[in-house]
């Protein structure tokens, strides 16, 4: 495989070895004692991947040194993939270090395949990164803050950390949490997704930690619960901030102890599944111990990753548009069409308080209703644009549209959206104008794809 590899590591017997064992595989692996010579080496050329210690000079072990050259290392225009090294198994140094956009971190002295394998894992992300597919694919966008949180991802996924994503309904959290998985040494095993706002809290130990038969009245067969069937996978549990403080607690016990009892059993079940977890609550709102256990909280925190809103990254909405509507007008068997000017600069400006969610269903009902030779602002329906009725609005009444180009399904479908966008994305307030239960909401959100 061909790769740059520098070694920085003050010890040069430690340096020495790991590019003895490191140069029959790589093309190119250079050692580097003086962290000092670091800047004209980069001047050099930026290598692939790089080995860092954390700690220079004799009797520091706080990881101060190493933090600044990673620092460093990462402002690069294109910075090289970093696993950060110690000889001290310091968990708070090597969340610090992940934090900063540090890949990996590996424990001296190393087992040679684990090095090894770490290596060729930066590489293989790195080479996503750079090339032309995105490390994550399915989370559209090249604005600077896109592809911060790509970067992110990548640098996170390979972690054994548990990670809580946060951000408004419709960003993309789900996306996050797959991207995650695909990039983590998990990816052969399963994805779960649980969305514990929709777990009743009588059904909560027997949906997470299984049952056996006979141990309740409906429990006619053994069922593993969900930690069971992630096994050697990822758990991704969405809306966890909806979560009772009672379930929370038993939650809590099962990270704990790395264990679940199923209801019946005699004896607990070890797990392995890493936690990838999800909330649209404010940030500050997790932190109020009426809402959210704080030793829960910091079990599930360890990395955090914040996708930004639709209106943060307003240059990416061309690109989102034209992705949806070539998308569904296949879809719908509708002619391709180019958005108006006048349209584009009014979706542009929009807040899109639904986020990307919001502008995909956007983009079905103009597929669906739009009657002119390009799209019209009207034919996107927004809330409050002032454009439903605009100068640029289809020859034809959208009431009429709908009434005879929609199925039942598609009017269902469009009855959630809009009571949805209406209410911000909250998901009581647009039960409640429905008239339907939060979880039978969630059930056609999920049959709906929304």
């Amino acid at each position: 495989m061909s790769a740059y590899v520098l070694i920085l590591d003050d010890d040069a017997d430690v340096a020495t070895a790991a590019q003895l064992l490191l140069r029959r595989r790589y093309g190119k692996v250079a050692t580097l004692c003086d962290p000092a010579g670091l800047p004209a080496l980069l001047a050099q050329g930026v290598p692939d991947v790089v080995l860092l210690d954390l700690n220079f000079t004799p009797g520091f072990i706080d990881g101060a040194e190493g933090l600044a050259l990673l620092d460093l290392l990462r402002a690069q225009p294109q910075p090289p993939a970093v696993i950060a090294m110690t000889a001290y198994a310091d968990v708070p140094l090597a969340v610090e270090a992940l934090k900063r956009g540090a890949g990996d971190f590996i424990t001296k002295p190393w087992d040679n395949a684990r090095l090894v394998a770490a290596i060729d894992q930066a590489l293989a992300r790195r080479a996503a990164l750079r090339g032309p597919t995105a490390a994550a694919p399915d989370l559209m966008g090249e604005s600077a803050a896109m592809r911060e949180l790509k970067a992110l991802i990548a640098g996170v996924a390979p972690t054994e950390a548990n990670v809580m994503v946060l951000g408004e309904n419709g960003v993309g959290k789900e996306l996050v949490a797959r991207a995650i998985h695909a990039l983590s040494r998990r990816a052969a095993g399963t994805l779960l997704a649980v969305d514990m706002g929709a777990l009743p809290e009588s059904t909560f130990e027997s949906e997470l930690f299984g049952h056996r038969k006979g141990s309740f009245t409906d429990a006619k067969a053994d069922r593993a619960g969900r930690f069971q069937a992630a096994r050697g996978g990822s758990l991704f549990l969405d809306e966890i901030g909806n979560m009772p403080l009672a379930a929370q607690a038993k939650l809590l016990t099962a990270l704990e102890r790395r264990e679940v009892t199923p209801i019946g059993a005699d004896k607990p079940e070890a797990i392995d599944v890493r936690i990838i977890s999800a909330t649209n609550l404010e940030e500050t709102r997790l932190f109020d111990p009426a809402v959210f256990r704080p030793d829960l909280l910091f079990r599930l925190n360890t990395i955090v990753i914040r996708v930004p809103p639709l209106r943060e990254r307003r240059e990416d909405i061309p690109l989102l548009l034209s992705h949806y509507l070539t998308q569904y007008a296949l879809q719908y068997e509708r002619p391709a069409r180019n958005v108006s000017p006048a349209a584009m600069d009014g979706l542009l400006r929009y807040e899109w308080p639904g986020n990307v969610r919001a502008l995909r269903h956007a983009c079905e009902r103009a597929v669906i209703l739009g009657q002119g030779a390009d799209y019209a602002l009207s034919d996107f329906g927004l809330p409050g644009s002032g454009a439903v009725d605009g100068d640029d609005a289809a020859p034809i009444p959208a009431r009429a549209a709908a009434a005879s180009d929609m199925t039942l399904d598609a009017l269902e479908r469009e009855a959630i959206a809009s009571a949805l966008s209406q209410f911000n994305g909250n998901i009581s307030h647009a039960a409640k104008t429905l008239g339907i239960s939060r979880a039978a909401l969630y059930r056609k959100l999920g049959k709906h794809g929304i």
